[in-house]
């Protein structure tokens, strides 16, 4: 996206209030809404129509209430796999999440419960950083996939379920040293003694490393 101009965004969410409350919040930081839609059909059409930057949309939305958001997003990165794509659900739902960090090319990808469009700048920041071509999961979801995988997940300290969850995150080494208020040298012990449980290959960029531990807690 050029520099000289705005974030194109194009919103789907079927509540009126939330979708309103989105768009200010959106354009108070600069973003350009180009298109603000409440159901499926209409969001691939404003996306066709506009050839945003970026999606936000809502998981479940008319006219069956299921995961026509999600389908819609998923079709859209179908047909343009670098396009950057941020879904909002009001649940964790395994599958849903699976099925977006699947689609198009894995870059550009974030899920985010709705709880967390009320912490403005963890919301902002994800939004950035899905733009960016970064892959952002909800800390909730995180623990959540991670509750439901007792083996070999169970073989992790707390420690290192914690920096698992950072990582899921999209957080840098440095990010998750300062938040555990850890050395770097601290992090990268952890992540590579996770790696090891985990039976997955180290990686030295962090965008493949979030989506092969997914991947692996999606298995």
């Amino acid at each position: 996206m050029p520099a000289d101009r705005a974030l194109r965004i194009v919103l789907a969410e079927d509540s009126v209030l939330l979708r309103d409350g989105l768009v200010g919040l959106l354009t108070r930081f600069g973003y350009e809404v180009v298109a603000a839609v409440g159901d499926a059909d209409a969001l691939l059409a404003a996306a066709a129509e506009h050839r945003p930057d970026v999606v936000v949309t809502d998981v479940r939305m008319p006219p069956g209430f299921q995961d026509e958001g999600l389908h819609a997003a998923v079709k859209l990165r179908e047909e343009r796999p670098g396009l950057p794509v941020l879904v909002l659900s009001q649940y964790v739902q395994r599958a849903y999440a699976a099925e977006l960090l699947d689609s198009g090319n894995g870059t550009g990808v974030g899920y985010l419960l709705k709880d967390r469009v009320g912490q403005v700048e963890e919301f902002v920041d994800a939004l950035r950083e899905v733009a960016a071509g970064g892959t952002v999961v909800d800390p909730e979801v995180v623990r959540q996939l991670l509750r439901r995988r007792r083996d070999p997940l169970a073989r992790l300290s707390p420690r290192e379920r914690e920096v698992l969850g950072l990582i899921a995150e999209g957080k840098s080494n440095g990010a998750i040293a300062k938040a555990l208020v850890v050395s770097d040298a601290a992090v990268g012990k952890h992540i590579g003694s996770i790696l090891t449980k985990l039976d997955l290959p180290p990686a030295d960029d962090t965008h493949r490393r979030v989506l092969a531990v997914l991947a692996y807690l999606r298995s």
